[in-house]
C-alpha cells in the first residue's frame, strides 16, 4: 500500500510504501474488542469497598432474648439486614485485569492500524518537530491538514518543542512509538504517523 507524505505546513513530501501486513489487513472487530476491554479493564482502579458485617463497628451481642418477645429471631447487629449492618457479598479492592496472550495483542494492533487506513484515518507525515514551543502556531498546522482530532505517533522519542505546544490542544494526543496501543488509536478520529515511527512499526512486526 503506497501513501503520500506530507509536512506539517501542508506541502507533499514525497511517498512511503506501507506493508499489507499491518497495514492491508481485513480489520476484525471481534480481536479489536477483545484488547480494548484487556486494555480497560487493567486500568481500572478497583478500589471499590464496602464494610462486611465483620468490619462494622457495632455490638455483637444478642439483640434480645430468644423467645417470649413476639419478634423475629435475632442475634448480632451487624448482620446485613439491619441498617448500619455489614454489607453482604459487597465490593471488595480488587484488580480488574485479565490475561490477553501477546500473540492476540499484537494482531489487535495491526487489526487496528488496518481498520484506520481502510478508513482512510491515515496519515503520514514527514517529522512532528517544531521549533518554537508554541500552541498557536501548531494548532494552524493541524487547521490546515484537517486534524481536529488525532493521536499522533512519533519516533522513539518526541520532538519537545511539538509535544509541549501539543499537550494543550484538546482531542490531540501525542504519544512515542512504544506507547501505540489499539484503544487510543480508536477513540480519534485521524492517526497521524511520522516516517520514523512507520520505520519502527515495521521493524517491531518483522
Amino acid at each position: 500500500m503506497e501513501l503520500k507524505v506530507t509536512t506539517l505546513e501542508g506541502k507533499e513530501a514525497g511517498s512511503v510504501q506501507l506493508s499489507d501486513e499491518i497495514f492491508g489487513l481485513d480489520p476484525r472487530v471481534d480481536i479489536i474488542q477483545r484488547c480494548v476491554n484487556w486494555q480497560l479493564a487493567k486500568r481500572q482502579a478497583g478500589t471499590h469497598k464496602a464494610k462486611g458485617r465483620a468490619e462494622v463497628w457495632r455490638t455483637g451481642k444478642k439483640m434480645y432474648k430468644q423467645k417470649g418477645t413476639g419478634g423475629a429471631r435475632h442475634g448480632s447487629q451487624r448482620v446485613p439486614q439491619f441498617r448500619g449492618g455489614g454489607r453482604a457479598f459487597g465490593p471488595v479492592v480488587r484488580s480488574h485485569a485479565f490475561d490477553l496472550p501477546k500473540k492476540v495483542r499484537a494482531l489487535a494492533l495491526k487489526h487496528a492500524l488496518s481498520a484506520k487506513a481502510k478508513d482512510g484515518g491515515l496519515i503520514v507525515i514527514e517529522s512532528a518537530t517544531l521549533e518554537a514551543a508554541k500552541t498557536k502556531a501548531l494548532v494552524g498546522h493541524f487547521s490546515g491538514l484537517g486534524l481536529t482530532s488525532a493521536l499522533i505517533i512519533d519516533g522513539a522519542e518526541l520532538n519537545n518543542g511539538f509535544a509541549v505546544a501539543a499537550r494543550n490542544i484538546p482531542n490531540i494526543d501525542v504519544l512515542p512509538i512504544q506507547g501505540i496501543n489499539v484503544y487510543d488509536i480508536l477513540r480519534r478520529q485521524k492517526l497521524v504517523l511520522t516516517k520514523a515511527a512507520v520505520d519502527a512499526l515495521e521493524a517491531r512486526f518483522k
